[in-house]
């Protein structure tokens, strides 16, 4: 009789224990996300401390980097903007205040750069935008190896800025190249692409389409495969065609996507570099002979690499800065003017 009594008080639950709980659910109750019992003891003090600081310690790779990469060079750069800053002579900083930005004001090498980046910007960024949204819609449809066909319009992307510059320049040769020699064919004399305006931001424009065409086809594919299909069942049922589907189902519902490429693609205009110096050869930090290319990029590092002068270099950087700041604004005011007729 004992001996059952004593088996039945080891297995009838203890009082503190919640009613239909298990023997030692509570404790098991206790898990990695539960602190320690106790408030003063060091597991518990050791458990606060981590849940504290251990979001600020992940976070804080980036900020480090980009503190050290990003924000002290911006800054610095704005100080080297108010000095007359040579490169041969560093530790030379003379205070000049503002002059560095009005003599760009009154320079006209400035704001001929300045008209070739938007005229370089506006050729090969509407083309190369509406190129993408046709090779979009086509590969939203169903074809025999999608896959691939996206494999290959990423491949430009994927090419050096370098090699592909070389393979266009000798295409844009004048002496021997495949495009005046097909223009040979239909009755035209051959251009001179690097001495001519026109000519010569026209080959630089079509190495920025080719690369950055197929990259952009990708994002518009994205957005147009989230567009729900009830929509265009919708329009078939109203007798839409393909085409006025397109106009009035799938060119409304990429307006976001179409926002961020322009802006994008405006922001590596303004910043364009790398095309127009390779295809330049000797001269290309100059933009050709005559500047008739010359961006804003190279501008800056014509000022600052080859005459020296890191001051005024510096402040065509924070004016391409201030230039990509206003556009930011624009494109936060269209969004929201946006929001508010949707």
């Amino acid at each position: 009789m004992t001996s059952s009594k004593q088996a039945l008080a080891r297995t009838a639950p203890s009082a503190d224990a919640a009613p239909g709980s298990q023997p030692g659910a509570a404790r098991r109750a206790h898990g990695r996300g539960t602190p320690p019992p106790g408030p003063g003891s060091w597991r518990s003090r050791l458990y606060r401390w981590d849940m504290k600081a251990s979001p600020y310690a992940f976070v804080a790779p980036f900020f480090i980097f980009f503190g050290a990469f990003g924000l002290i060079p911006l800054l610095y750069t704005a100080w080297y903007s108010l000095h007359n800053v040579q490169l041969s002579n560093l530790d030379q900083q003379t205070w000049v205040g503002l002059d560095n930005y009005k003599n760009l004001m009154s320079s006209d090498f400035f704001w001929g750069a300045l008209q070739n980046t938007f005229t370089i910007g506006v050729i090969s960024t509407v083309p190369q935008l509406l190129m993408a949204i046709g090779i979009a819609h086509l590969l939203n449809y169903k074809l025999r190896g999608s896959t691939l066909w996206r494999v290959v319009m990423l491949t430009p992307y994927a090419t050096s800025v370098a090699a592909a510059t070389l393979v266009f320049v000798l295409l844009y040769s004048w002496d021997g190249g495949m495009i005046n020699w097909l223009l040979h064919f239909v009755g035209v004399d051959a251009i001179n692409w690097r001495e001519s305006t026109w000519g010569s931001q026209f080959a630089v424009s079509s190495i920025v389409i080719w690369r950055w065409t197929g990259y952009n086809a990708l994002i518009y594919l994205a957005a147009m495969q989230a567009i729900p299909s009830d929509l265009y069942e919708s329009a078939a049922l109203d007798g839409a065609g393909r085409w006025q589907q397109f106009r009035h189902v799938t060119i409304p519902m990429l307006r976001p996507t179409i926002l961020f490429t322009v802006v994008v693609s405006t922001i590596g205009a303004t910043q364009l570099f790398g095309e127009p110096l390779l295809f330049g050869g000797v001269s290309g930090s100059k933009g050709g002979s005559e500047h008739q290319y010359q961006t804003l990029g190279l501008y800056m590092y014509d000022q600052g690499w080859i005459i020296g002068n890191l001051g005024k270099a510096s402040a065509i950087a924070w004016t391409m800065f201030l230039i990509l700041l206003i556009v930011a604004a624009i494109n936060l005011l269209i969004t929201r003017r946006l929001r508010k007729t949707q």
